[in-house]
C-alpha cells in the first residue's frame, strides 16, 4: 500500500463504535489493489451522537468515494442516505454507502447476502430448514431476511430487545414466504442456530444462547471476527456441529461490497 498511496488515491472509510477490533481497512484496500485501483479504506472511529455531523464533513471530500459501515451505525447511517437499494429500504440499514453523482449517498446492505453465501460454502442446505437466529440489529436485520428469501421452512429471531425483535418479526412474517415467529435462547428442535450479536466478542461475555441445547445435526454460524473462533462457535465444534465463522461470512461480504463500492466510483 505503501508504494501506491498518493495524491490520487481514491479514500473510502469504515466506521464504527468501537472500530479498532475491525480487519476490513487492510482486505477491503488489498481487494482494491487486486483489480487495480489507487484506493484505500481508513477506519474511523465515531460515536452514534457525531455520526451526522462526522459524514457532513467528509463529504465535503472530494476524493472521498465511500463508507463500510459496522456496529452500532447500521440503521443510522440509512436514514442518512439519499436513496438506496430495494433490500436495504425494507431493512432501513444499510452496511455500505457509495457516493452519488450529486455528490449525495447511496447506500445497500450486504451482510444477509454474504452471510447465506458462506453457509452455503459451508455445505449448510437452506431451503427447508428451520432456522433459530439470536440477534435483530443491523446485521441481524439482513441476515433474518437472506433466510426468508432462501427458502428456511421457518425462522425464529431472539433479541433482548423486544420492541426491535417484534418490529422484525412483522415485517418478516408480512412477505409470506416462511412462518417467522419469536424465538428464545433455547436451540431445541432447530436445523439452523445463529448468532447476529456482538455477544462472545468481548473475554468474559456470556454465550448468546443456551449451548447445552446443541446437538450434532446442528449448523452453528456466528457473525463475530474477532475472536475468530467464539466461545459459541468452539462449543459447538465440541459437539460434532459443522460451523461458520465471522471471518467465513466477512470474505463473502467483503467481495460484494467491493462491487458495490467500484460500480461508478469517481475516478
Amino acid at each position: 500500500m505503501a508504494d501506491t498511496l498518493n495524491g490520487a488515491t481514491r479514500v473510502h472509510f469504515i466506521v464504527g463504535d468501537p472500530i479498532a477490533q475491525v480487519k476490513s481497512p487492510a482486505g477491503v484496500t488489498q481487494a482494491y489493489q487486486a483489480r487495480g485501483r489507487n484506493a484505500m479504506v481508513m477506519p474511523a472511529h465515531v460515536a452514534p451522537a457525531d455520526l451526522a455531523a462526522w459524514l457532513a464533513g467528509v463529504s465535503l471530500a472530494r476524493n472521498v468515494d465511500g463508507i463500510i459501515v459496522t456496529v452500532p451505525h447500521k440503521f443510522g447511517c440509512y436514514e442518512l442516505c439519499a436513496s438506496t437499494s430495494e433490500r436495504a429500504a425494507f431493512l432501513h440499514t444499510v452496511n455500505v454507502m457509495r457516493r452519488n453523482p450529486d455528490g449525495g449517498w447511496h447506500g445497500d446492505m450486504f451482510d444477509g447476502q454474504g452471510f447465506v453465501q458462506a453457509m452455503r460454502e459451508k455445505g449448510c442446505e437452506l431451503a427447508g430448514r428451520k432456522a433459530l437466529l439470536v440477534g435483530a440489529g443491523g446485521a441481524g436485520s439482513a441476515i433474518a431476511h437472506a433466510l426468508v428469501m432462501a427458502g428456511v421452512s421457518q425462522l425464529a429471531i431472539h433479541d433482548e430487545d423486544s420492541a426491535r425483535r417484534s418490529t422484525l418479526v412483522d415485517r418478516l412474517a408480512g412477505l409470506g414466504r416462511c412462518p417467522v415467529a419469536h424465538g428464545s435462547a433455547d436451540p431445541a428442535g432447530y436445523d439452523i442456530v445463529l448468532n447476529a450479536t456482538p455477544v462472545g466478542m468481548r473475554e468474559g461475555d456470556p454465550y448468546p444462547l443456551n449451548v447445552a441445547g446443541l446437538t450434532p445435526t446442528m449448523f452453528v454460524g456466528c457473525v463475530i471476527t474477532q475472536p475468530a473462533v467464539t466461545p459459541l462457535i468452539a462449543a459447538a465444534r465440541a459437539k460434532g456441529c459443522a460451523t461458520m465463522t465471522g471471518a467465513d461470512m466477512f470474505a463473502r461480504v467483503r467481495d460484494l461490497m467491493v462491487d458495490f463500492l467500484l460500480e461508478e466510483s469517481p475516478q
